[in-house]
């Protein structure tokens, strides 16, 4: 009877009150009922199952079971409406929402009841203690107290205790730090000395408590670095630093008489400025009566007052020297000249002087004052200037060193600079020059395509002249050496063309391109400027299969006789070369009666109903007793648009030796034991008399006659393999065969690629062109060589066997043994349960 109400009342019944479902209510500590007071430790993963929802309708109608959350809000959990199993979706932090809310639902499908639970998440020790974002620069002195540390774990209890300690990396450290209050001291006895140490850097460690995290005991913590700068007390008298002291005095040197004068060793012709230190001279260097002046320098420090404090004194030495007034001079033909240019050709030979340029540097000064270096600065290291060290005077050589980065290509001019720097004196007077080169073209690149290989598709019905690659070839040469002009050549280029000029490769007008005849070609491409210079590009083009063939069926197929429980087989054929267009599905359309036949979409195996066991069933079905029946049969492939093909296929149903025994067998099963017997029977005497057979021959091999003499025959001396020449040439025409060996063939996947025996041949060669194009792969078959790119996979397959003479096996025997198969199979099942 119906559960519906309506329905109950339409039929006449007396309704009956449907009550709404409700949930166990099992308490605030169980994981099974309404969800009500769960508490949930915030580190549970994410995908975890927390709760399973129960309850039940009163009528024992299936309950379904629903959450929903306050909108807006996140959802945390997901419910299984069935099972009422209860998953969290969403990681947990009880810092950011320590309850959750959410509507559990049960419906029976016409009552449904919601009620809001609340889930409260429990703290886990997740958190670290967190110091403030900026820490101080504290300044101190001496003393007992510095600052104070601290530092916030938002965890609950233990975990969100906070301990300090201090981590340093000095030996000893100068503080201490109070564990509970963060309160950071100098430890007593322990002074700071601004002399030693301006600046020290102090560590703080904020540890908590400790508490249960994932299921262990964890212990989180965090560091912060202190910064404390030590103020100066007067303790210390001055220093001087960078002691010894050496001046020169050299002979264009300028009095200066603004500045205190020195006591000690100066003689009234140095002075110094008593704030900065700088010692100047007092008259002009002429006046000067000694090589070396030893002066002594006090320095003094002063309190705020003005008042000296502690002093210390040091020693100046200064020594009057010639003046180094004369700098490296670059000269040219004319005179005195900081820039050459020079205009050559490209890639010179490595090693050769440029020619073209003629520099002289000099320096009038004498001695250590008139040596030098020359450097030459420039991109790479294209050249290399001679000498390197001058004294006085010498001409200047430049080199070609890498001839190979001079390109008129990368750069139509190149701009050096040439340097002489003193070597010795304190000045390190120093003259530059620029060497401008501006460099001619040559004809030093050829063409070069911008891919190795080009690859197209083409559908088969394009008409002739069809567009089907651009190429393209660019040569960095200047004028007519970077004009390229293009064109193809080679086996598979019959029936394509190219515009010299653009590079655009078409169909030739003529050309009739069918996938099912050939589906692959592959050509060369060549690019040549007007001197010759060329580059190969391979181009791999594809003719797209279209869907332009309908399936066709096996005549021979469409009268079959069916054997009750075997199937029978329909094929055709679709002659379109590629995938989905070549694929078919077979469907019945219509039989008389229907209802009695299957068949396979894939394989095009029709067979009986399950149902259908005996001849009986057909008999039945069937208002004719030939059983006979015409079925209309539809193939149809995968292409788009899809074509199909109908054919009718007559079957004539009959029934196997051996199903007939087994239906007799059903009504007598005597007859069918009686038979199992006699079989088990024959079965014990066959292996009985085996058994005697081998026994007797065992003990005759055991018995040894004293007379009996044994001969032992010379073993045949194995035939080694022949390794170095497994095969031997038959014949002029290439083929070879291994007279120990049979060598297993590989069947080419690709059959636009099948190789014709051993026949090789070498790509054409292009036309004028003085250097070999790259070879092609060793095996390709004529006017379709095999393809490089892509790869084509091969398998290797085993030797086939000699097909029988005998004519195919008849179709009633074939289902008698698959009948038979199907018996002793299910036999077996039954015998196993």
């Amino acid at each position: 009877s119906s559960k519906n109400p309506q329905c109950e009342c339409s039929q006449g019944l007396f309704s009956q009150t449907d009550y709404a479902p409700y949930f166990y209510d099992n308490g605030p500590n169980s994981n099974n009922g309404n969800m009500a007071l769960l508490n949930l430790s915030e580190d549970t993963p994410k995908g975890t199952q927390i709760y399973v929802l129960n309850g039940t309708d009163p009528e024992g109608q299936p309950v379904k079971y629903g959450m929903t959350s306050e909108p807006g809000s996140k959802e945390y959990f997901r419910v299984h409406p069935k099972s009422g199993t209860v998953t969290l979706i969403e990681e947990l932090d009880r810092e950011a929402q320590d309850e959750i809310e959410v509507f559990v639902s049960i419906s029976d499908g016409l009552n449904k009841v919601a009620e809001k639970v609340s889930v409260f998440v429990m703290d886990a020790n997740d958190e670290r203690p967190q110091f403030p974002q900026n820490m101080p620069s504290i300044n101190t002195t001496s003393g007992s107290s510095i600052y104070k540390v601290q530092a916030v774990d938002r965890d609950a209890g233990s975990g969100g205790s906070v301990t300090y300690f201090l981590q340093s990396s000095e030996p000893s450290t100068k503080f201490a730090i109070d564990h509970h209050s963060g309160v950071l001291r100098i430890k007593p006895g322990e002074t700071l000395d601004y002399e030693k140490s301006r600046t020290h850097f102090i560590t703080v460690v904020a540890k908590d408590g400790g508490g249960i995290y994932k299921g262990k005991q964890q212990v989180m913590s965090s560091s912060a670095t202190l910064t404390i700068n030590v103020i100066d007390a007067q303790d210390t008298p001055p220093v001087f630093v960078g002691t010894p002291y050496f001046g020169y005095v050299y002979e264009v040197s300028s009095p200066v008489t603004n500045s205190q004068p020195i006591d000690s060793g100066a003689d009234g012709v140095f002075a110094i400025n008593k704030t900065s230190g700088c010692i100047t001279l007092k008259v002009y260097p002429a006046e000067l009566k000694r090589e070396i002046f030893n002066i002594k320098v006090k320095a003094s420090e002063v309190s705020p007052e003005g008042k000296r404090l502690d002093f210390a004194v040091t020693t100046v030495t200064i020594r009057v020297v010639d003046l180094n007034n004369h700098p490296p001079t670059f000269f040219g033909e004319n005179g005195p000249q900081n820039v050459f240019e020079l205009t050559m050709y490209e890639h010179p030979p490595e090693g050769e002087f440029l020619r073209g340029l003629k520099i002289t540097v000099n320096d009038s000064d004498q001695g250590s004052n008139a040596k030098f270096h020359l450097r030459l600065v420039g991109p790479g290291r294209m050249l290399r200037v001679v000498p390197q060290t001058v004294l006085n005077e010498a001409q200047v050589t430049v080199l070609v060193e890498d001839s190979a980065a001079m390109d008129f290509e990368k750069s139509q001019f190149l701009t050096f600079k040439l340097l002489a720097i003193e070597i010795d004196t304190p000045e390190r007077f120093s003259a530059t020059a620029d060497i401008i080169i501006h460099l001619l073209d040559t004809n030093d690149n050829a063409p070069k395509f911008s891919s190795d290989f080009y690859i197209a598709r083409i559908p088969e019905n394009s008409p002739g002249g069809s567009s089907v690659v651009s190429v393209t070839a660019t040569d960095p040469d200047s004028g007519l050496w970077g004009v390229v002009k293009y064109s193809i050549y080679g086996s598979g280029a019959d029936l394509f063309l190219i515009q010299p000029d653009s590079g655009i490769i078409y169909t030739q007008p003529w050309a009739s391109l069918d996938a099912e005849v050939k589906s692959k070609y592959n050509f060369y491409v060549k690019a040549e400027d007007s001197d010759g210079k060329y580059s190969l590009a391979e181009v791999f083009v594809t003719i797209m299969d279209l869907n332009d063939h309908s399936p066709a069926f096996n005549e021979n197929s469409l009268e079959k006789t069916m054997v009750i429980g075997a199937p029978v087989k329909i094929e055709a054929v679709d002659e379109d070369a590629e995938e989905p267009n070549n694929v078919i599905e077979y469907s019945i359309m219509k039989s008389d009666p229907d209802d009695i036949f299957d068949m396979d979409a894939d394989t095009g195996e029709i067979k009986l109903k399950p149902y259908i066991k005996s001849m009986d069933i057909v008999q039945n079905i069937s208002n004719h007793k030939d059983c006979t029946w015409s079925v209309v049969v539809q193939a149809k492939d995968r292409g788009s648009p899809s074509f199909s093909t109908t054919t009718v296929v007559k079957i004539d149903i009959t029934e196997g030796p051996l199903t007939s025994f087994l239906l007799k067998c059903r009504e007598n099963p005597m007859q069918f034991l009686g038979l199992v017997s006699g079989v088990i029977i024959i079965m014990l005497f066959v292996t009985v008399f085996i058994s005697t057979v081998i026994y007797v021959r065992n003990v005759k091999s055991n018995k040894i006659l004293p007379s009996r003499r044994i001969i032992r025959r010379k073993r045949k001396p194995r035939r080694q393999d022949d390794f170095q020449q497994p095969f031997r040439e038959e014949c002029c025409g290439g083929k070879f065969r291994n007279e120990d060996l049979e060598i297993p063939t590989a069947d080419n996947i690709n059959r636009n690629n099948n190789v014709k025996g051993c026949s090789h041949r070498a790509p054409p060669s292009p036309p004028n062109a003085p250097d070999m194009p790259p070879p092609l792969p060793s095996h390709y078959r004529h006017g379709d060589r095999e393809w490089t790119v892509p790869t084509v996979s091969a398998s290797v397959a085993s030797k086939t066997k000699k097909r029988s003479h005998r004519g195919k096996d008849n179709p009633v025997n074939t289902a008698l043994v698959s009948e038979l198969k199907l018996r002793l199979e299910q036999k077996n099942m039954a015998n196993r349960y």
